[in-house]
């Protein structure tokens, strides 16, 4: 809706032109910003909004230098771009999902496609690259849903008489939030998202004032429900005689990266949560294979894991990983087709390449291995070792890091906890960024309890 106030107000400062000069391209975006905002109740920025007025702002502002209208869209595509990767300092929950606003970045598409053809470029080469949604975090996202949205109405009408804007939005907020309004030929275009119990006032309300045309309604607590659907782990089939690997994982977020390794089955365990003999027995039984490989993450479970392969008719390799990073390293030798024994002796082999860190807060005073540590302080373990003890997140990280000789390595990815936000996750991996300039840093959702971060050094 936004995008359709754009570009009619663009159109409008376009009218009865024959020819596109800069100070019309100028003009026309200003009719696009003011058009736009005029159609939102509660302008957002950090959103498309906030993309189209710093457009107008650097066209008009190039009003006086700039000559060429070619040369005046790029400097409207240069501003979109600028004002697109500043969306996440504006909007909190595009920061804590880790993403530019979508619709300021397809507004950015659009006039770049137009500079294209003006330059009779093709239009599908790729600009930049974008991730899959599987590896978005958008539950973060989720999160920050207003109450009450729990349908998203969407009226078309034709008032009987002229409509005064200002009461009619200061009714529909009586009724719910993220109220938009557009306009053409006379016909409005009304979207609300609304509780349950109002999902039909906005139509009868419209229905006294006007002629309603076209109503869309749709439940967006069901669209919820099927993004959490779309997050359910998919593992990958097992074939009969192939070698089938179990894992047990701390996380929802190490779930689906073991998932997309290629485990056949994950058993939920970890730091204070060990799974059983049963439990691990179970999740391989009626795979249609009889080799298996069990790789338990942690120390504590290596014991249960031997006791599952002495108690079934499978053939079953333990694999003896203590880490989350272990594993992750042992999963990316795996070879289905291979020799059991042969296979789970290349993994353990991989498993030797990558230090293990991990960031946790201490609950007890004590001193271990030269290290005095007191309740609530910030703690840091190197492979299972206690090695730092520290006043915050960030400190434990770098002296961590330190320890682990990480300026020797090449790879560090963190893995964060289900209580550490995306956004602070991001900027103490830019911290260590500054550090570590020819390392390659990445950061992954872990989901795990405990611990703030997991960290792998390879």
């Amino acid at each position: 809706m936004i995008t359709s106030q754009i570009l009619r107000g663009f159109s409008r400062g376009c009218h009865d032109k024959a020819t596109l000069d800069v100070a019309t391209i100028a003009k026309a975006f200003g009719e696009a910003r003011d058009t736009a905002y005029k159609g939102v109740v509660r302008p957002v920025e950090g959103t498309i909004l906030t993309v189209i007025k710093e457009v107008a702002i650097a066209t008009e502002a190039a009003l006086g230098s700039v000559k060429d209208p070619i040369e005046m869209l790029e400097v409207a595509v240069r501003a979109a771009d600028e004002a697109v990767k500043k969306t996440p300092d504006l909007l909190p929950v595009l920061k804590q999902a880790g993403v530019v606003d979508s619709g300021g970045k397809g507004l950015f598409f659009i006039l770049e496609g137009m500079l294209r053809h003006v330059y009779g470029e093709s239009l599908e080469t790729p600009t930049t690259m974008v991730h899959s949604l599987s590896a978005m975090d958008l539950q973060g996202a989720l999160d920050e849903v207003e109450e009450g949205q729990d349908y998203e109405i969407v009226v078309d009408f034709v008032p009987t008489n002229e409509l005064n804007l200002a009461s009619f939005y200061a009714r529909l907020e009586e009724m719910g939030t993220s109220i938009q309004v557009g306009e053409g030929e006379g016909m409005y275009r009304m979207h609300i998202h609304v509780p349950l119990e109002k999902r039909y006032e906005p139509i009868d309300y419209i229905m006294e004032i006007g002629t309603v045309t076209k109503v869309a309604i749709e439940n967006l607590l069901a669209q919820m429900d099927d993004i959490q659907k779309s997050k359910q782990l998919q593992f990958t089939p097992v074939e009969p005689g192939s070698i089938a690997v179990v894992v047990v994982s701390p996380g929802q977020g190490l779930s689906r990266i073991f998932a997309s390794l290629g485990v056949a089955a994950i058993v939920a365990g970890g730091q204070s949560m060990n799974p059983s003999t049963q439990d691990i027995l179970n999740s391989f039984e009626n795979l249609p294979t009889d080799k298996v490989i069990i790789l338990p993450n942690n120390k504590n479970i290596v014991l249960a894991a031997n006791q599952a392969k002495e108690v079934t008719v499978k053939h079953v390799a333990v694999v003896p990983t203590r880490t989350v990073p272990q594993g992750l390293a042992a999963m990316l030798s795996l070879a289905p087709e291979g020799e059991l024994q042969a296979v789970a002796d290349k993994m353990a082999k991989a498993m030797a390449h990558v230090k293990t860190g991990e960031i946790t807060i201490a609950t007890r005073t004590v001193e271990i291995d030269g290290v005095s540590v007191k309740d609530g302080q910030v703690i840091a373990l190197l492979d299972g070792k206690l090695v730092v003890s520290a006043e915050s997140v960030e400190q434990g990280v770098m002296e961590l890091l330190e320890k682990a000789n990480a300026g020797e390595h090449e790879l560090i990815t963190f893995f964060y906890g289900e209580e550490m936000p995306h956004g602070e996750a991001n900027r103490i991996a830019d911290v260590v960024r500054e550090k570590y300039k020819s390392h390659e840093i990445e950061v992954q959702e872990g989901g795990q309890p405990h611990y703030q971060f997991i960290i792998s050094i390879e």
